[in-house]
Formats: C-alpha cells, sequence, structure tokens
C-alpha cells in the first residue's frame, strides 16, 4: 500500500531508540522528511549514523523552554511541519502510596504535557496548511490497570487529551489519534532487561497475559503510526489504537 507520505515533514520526540527510532524510521523509509528529538546527543550521534536522513535535534523535554527551542529548530530547518508525533515518555516510582509526589509531577511532564505542548506549538502550522496528523503514543495500561502508577496515569490523561484534542481540530483539516501499544520486547526497553533477568518468568507471563504467544515489535507500532498519518486512515479521528497482540482487557 502506497501511503503517499513522500516528503511529508515529521516531528519525532524520543525518537532515538525504541518504538520513537522505529517509527523515525518508518518514515523515512516512506520518503518523508523527518526530525527526532532527544536527550542523549551520543545516542543521537548513533542513530544518525544508522538513519542518514534523519535531522537530530538535542533537548532535555522535561524543560518547557527546550521543548520550544528544539520545536523551532525543527521548523527553521525544514519550514513547516505536517505530521507530530508525540512519543516520548518514561515510568517511574513504584505503588502510590512509596512514590513521592515529585515523581507523579515528573511523569506528567514526560509523558503528558509534553504531548499537549507539542501539540500546541504544532497546531497553529497545520491550522493554517488546513492540514496536519498529531499521534500520540500512550500505552495500554492507559486504559486498565498494570504497569505504574506514575506512567499510567500520564498515559490515561494522554488517551483523554488525544480525543478532547481531535474533535476541536478536525474541522481545521487536523486529526489527532493514538496508539496504545502493549508489551514490546527491543534491546533498550525494560522487557528484554526482564528477560534476561529471568527467562522462565517472563515466558510464563508471555503464556499468560498475551494471547497472540509473544511479545509485540517496534516495527509492528511503527507501521500502525504511518497508517495513521496517512491519508488512508482519513475517517479515523480521536482514536486510540491498541497495537497489542490482544493483551488488554479492555472492550474498547
Amino acid at each position: 500500500m502506497n501511503l503517499n507520505l513522500e516528503n511529508r515533514v515529521v516531528l519525532v520526540t524520543g525518537g532515538s531508540k525504541g518504538i520513537g527510532k522505529a517509527i523515525a524510521k518508518g518514515f523515512i523509509e516512506e520518503g518523508a522528511q523527518v526530525a527526532i528529538i532527544a536527550r542523549d546527543i551520543s545516542v543521537l550521534e548513533e542513530v544518525k549514523k544508522e538513519l542518514k536522513d534523519v535531522v537530530c535535534i538535542t533537548a532535555d523535554l522535561m524543560n518547557s523552554s527546550e521543548r520550544k527551542r528544539a520545536f523551532e529548530q525543527c521548523i527553521t530547518h525544514f519550514g513547516t511541519l505536517d505530521i507530530l508525533v508525540n512519543n516520548v515518555g518514561g515510568s517511574n516510582g513504584s505503588t502510590t502510596s512509596e512514590t513521592d509526589l515529585a515523581l507523579f509531577e515528573e511523569a506528567m511532564q514526560l509523558n503528558y504535557f509534553s504531548a499537549v505542548h507539542f501539540s500546541k506549538l504544532a497546531l497553529p502550522i497545520m491550522k493554517e496548511k488546513k492540514n496536519g496528523s498529531i499521534i500520540n503514543i500512550s500505552s495500554v495500561f492507559g486504559r486498565e490497570s498494570g504497569g505504574k502508577p506514575t506512567y499510567n496515569s500520564a498515559k490515561a490523561a494522554m488517551i483523554s487529551f488525544t480525543k478532547s484534542l481531535a474533535d476541536e481540530v478536525i474541522k481545521d483539516g487536523i486529526r489527532v489519534n493514538g496508539v496504545a501499544p502493549g508489551s514490546i520486547l527491543h534491546p533498550t526497553g525494560n522487557w528484554q532487561r526482564r528477560l534476561e533477568e529471568n527467562p522462565e518468568k517472563i515466558k510464563e507471563f508471555v503464556n499468560n497475559e498475551i494471547p497472540a504467544g509473544r511479545f509485540g515489535t517496534v516495527e509492528e507500532v511503527a507501521n500502525t503510526v504511518l497508517f495513521l498519518a496517512s491519508e488512508k486512515a482519513s475517517w479515523v479521528v480521536g482514536a486510540t489504537l491498541n497495537v497489542d497482540g490482544g493483551q488488554s482487557k479492555s472492550n474498547f
């Protein structure tokens, strides 16, 4: 299927590894012009060696002024923006009672407020063009219990934000959607570390919790993002699609 993404300008936050890197690679393979933002310059340099056409921007996305600077750097380079992928994220803490309030605030800044901020920065450009796509990477645990409370709360907020913003801006030609991955295995992820630490326990988890009988791949998430960003998904508005091999226990 030709997704007609050639020369579209794409910005991916947290694009130096894992799901974000796969998304960036997928867009480049479709002929898009791609910028990624991440904090670690050494990791970005390695990504640049692999994805030669990618534009790498260094920023700490916990910081609002850094987010604004990084966004402006992308626009200065390309002159416009067609597709925004809010992918940056991470988890911290443990149970609610044992986790400092500051860690909840940090989780919201990284997972949620970064998505809100980048979306607000992108909207004037997309409204002027009467066209654009924003895709938020959340999690199946934004819909149901599981994982760390800090992460779950932030991803639940992101799913709600996706729907509310989508309804607000579709009249301007901007589609906002989300992707909610389940358990994804990749070399830099938590599941790979857990698999190495206790392979039998993780094998049992997969057998009991993932109906498809295996972990997902970053490419499977990226393929869904590319579809949602394309005009092939022109009537998909405000949806957050599970990409989880059946892992979610939710009915929606």
